[in-house]
C-alpha cells in the first residue's frame, strides 16, 4: 500500500544562499515600497475625483498602506536575522508530499517518522 506523507525541505545556509535570500527579501521590500507609493498616488487621485467620501477613502488607503508597511518591517527583521544566521544552519524552505510504500511487517514508527530533504546551493545533499 502507498501512503502520502509530508516531507520537510530544508536549505543549508551557505554564503551563496545567504546572498540569494537577501536579494529576494530586498526585492520584495522594494516592490512593497513601490506599492505604497502607488497607493498614495491613487489616494490623491480618488480624493480629487470627489466621487467618494474623503474619510472613507483615507481609511481604505491607510489600511492598505499599513498592511504593506507591516510586511516591510517583517522583511527588514528577516534580513537582520539572515545577517546573523551562522553558515551551516538549516532553514525550512517548504513542505512537499511524498509517496511511501507500506508493507505487512513494516514498523509503523519507521513508516510515520518525520522525513526531510536537505538542499545545499540547489543540490540535494541528504535525505533523512
Amino acid at each position: 500500500m502507498k501512503l502520502i506523507q509530508t516531507v520537510e525541505v530544508r536549505q543549508v545556509v551557505t554564503e551563496r544562499s545567504k546572498q540569494t535570500l537577501a536579494a529576494s527579501f530586498f526585492q520584495r521590500k522594494q516592490q512593497l515600497e513601490r506599492e505604497c507609493d502607488q497607493l498614495r498616488f491613487e489616494q490623491k487621485r480618488v480624493e480629487k475625483s470627489g466621487k467618494h467620501p474623503p474619510a472613507l477613502v483615507k481609511h481604505y488607503f491607510a489600511k492598505e498602506i499599513d498592511e504593506r508597511i507591516e510586511k516591510i518591517k517583517l522583511l527588514e527583521f528577516q534580513l537582520e536575522q539572515l545577517r546573523i544566521l551562522p553558515l551551516g544552519s538549516e532553514l525550512k524552505e517548504r513542505d512537499v508530499e511524498a509517496l511511501i510504500e507500506v508493507n505487512v511487517g513494516d514498523r509503523w514508527e519507521e513508516v510515520t517518522k518525520a522525513r526531510a530533504i536537505i538542499i545545499e546551493d540547489g543540490v540535494v545533499k541528504e535525505i533523512r
